[in-house]
């Protein structure tokens, strides 16, 4: 009941177009007011502060800092000269290129809208110069660039595994397979389409001089992953110290080594980061004083033991599960939509026995899944932007992209080694 009326509170907010972060707030204040729950603002309050307080929460504003400099320093243009210089030659290769190029960028930003955007905006005139319909390559950055929160260093894997008490370490372990995964799907169907579709392949032909100028200009670039998840992987630094060192090691690449970016150019970049991490901070404290109400009104127990009774099944629970984030993924950011969806789940993964590694694997997937899933996906409508073009002709291009990455995601959450093998292997 509490749940049901928490919902509608908060879905009628989220039509009447009231803000993700004020929706949360009256969500919970109206569900106390209504249930008759006798809780007061004041507890309410200290959730929300409590919320935003931990230490290791410093990890996401430096990450996302980090993502803003490398975005800016000519990182994105460098990896894709790389990858067009090794696929390139493939039938549909700009296609494959905007893949790849996704995966690398994906790689040193851990943001899907940051990967799309930067990716695209060299990607999706090119390729409409070579002839691709521009509603496919829109649908294409769009689908591409949530590799991004798949492939470590994930924010919403970091968010997740505060949320959880999950190891990061394992997170970013468990996340390489399911994005190469992703990847090497998404490059299948390019390749196909371009047979297929006649899609031409770039007119020079492989070369491994190319490859390996383009591949000593990424060098700096491609290094940032290598020294960030090593240091991690390693024990040398905690996720937090992580993303300072990546912050650090991006404005280094950028202003000092590659000189795409001048000094006088971070203060504003840094204004932009920060006004990007204050919503963030702002949904999850707010999201901090909805979960505090579930869990003190044991919602999580009561949902865990219904899902248990109607799923029957491991099986069953997992289908419910991908169907329930998907269509929440949608209409919600992912990080939002994981700290609604994590802790009212857990109690039940846990109890079907679901190692909690692949379970933040499975609902990062499905949440990147709805992010280029009309009508308000945001990397599909940062990409339509991009290109020009109406939601309709996208969603047409897009129904490959969905049989692919549906099959993907399936494999994912029926087939546990493929997020934890490389976690055992380095255990």
């Amino acid at each position: 009941m509490l749940l049901t009326i928490l919902s509608i509170i908060f879905l009628v907010s989220i039509l009447l177009g009231v803000p993700l972060v004020y929706s949360l707030l009256i969500a919970t204040l109206g569900t106390i007011s209504v249930a008759e729950l006798g809780y007061s603002d004041g507890v309410v309050f200290h959730a929300f502060i409590s919320g935003i307080e931990k230490a290791h929460l410093l990890a996401i504003p430096l990450f996302i800092a980090a993502g803003a400099v490398l975005s800016r320093g000519g990182v994105g243009a460098r990896m894709i000269d790389f990858a067009a210089s090794l696929f390139g030659w493939l039938p549909g290769g700009l296609a494959v290129v905007t893949v790849v190029s996704s995966m690398l960028f994906g790689a040193v930003s851990g943001s899907a809208i940051a990967g799309a955007a930067a990716i695209g905006s060299v990607m999706i005139p090119g390729m409409e110069k070579r002839g691709y319909p521009k509603a496919y390559s829109a649908a294409l950055v769009a689908v591409s660039g949530t590799l991004g929160v798949i492939i470590p260093p994930s924010i919403p894997m970091l968010v997740y595994g505060f949320v959880a008490n999950v190891s990061i370490k394992d997170l970013f372990l468990a996340g390489v397979m399911p994005g190469v995964l992703f990847g090497t799907g998404l490059i299948g169907l390019c390749i196909w389409q371009g047979k297929t579709r006649g899609f031409e392949a770039d007119t020079k032909a492989f070369s491994f001089a190319e490859v390996r100028r383009t591949f000593v200009r990424c060098i700096p670039s491609l290094l940032m992953p290598t020294v960030i998840l090593g240091g991690i992987w390693s024990g040398v630094f905690t996720p937090t110290e992580a993303a300072a060192v990546a912050t650090v090691y991006g404005i280094l690449v950028s202003v000092v080594v590659q000189r795409e970016l001048k000094w006088s150019q971070l203060p504003s970049l840094f204004l932009d980061a920060f006004a990007t991490n204050a919503v963030v901070m702002l949904v999850i404290a707010s999201t901090a004083s909805l979960s505090w109400l579930v869990t003190a009104e044991q919602v999580p127990q009561e949902m865990a033991a219904f899902v248990q009774e109607f799923a029957g099944g491991p099986i069953m629970f997992l289908l419910l599960l991908n169907l329930i984030l998907v269509i929440v993924g949608v209409f919600l950011e992912p990080l939002p939509a994981l700290l609604l969806t994590a802790p009212l789940f857990m109690p039940a993964a846990a109890a079907f026995g679901i190692d909690p590694v692949q379970f933040g694997l499975i609902i990062v997937c499905n949440l990147a899944f709805g992010l280029f899933t009309p009508p308000v996906g945001g990397t599909l409508f940062v990409s339509a932007r991009m290109a020009r073009v109406g939601m309709g002709a996208i969603s047409l291009q897009m129904i490959p992209f969905f049989i692919v990455s549906g099959i993907v995601l399936i494999l994912i959450t029926y087939v546990p080694a493929i997020s934890l093998w490389l976690v055992e292997l380095l255990q």
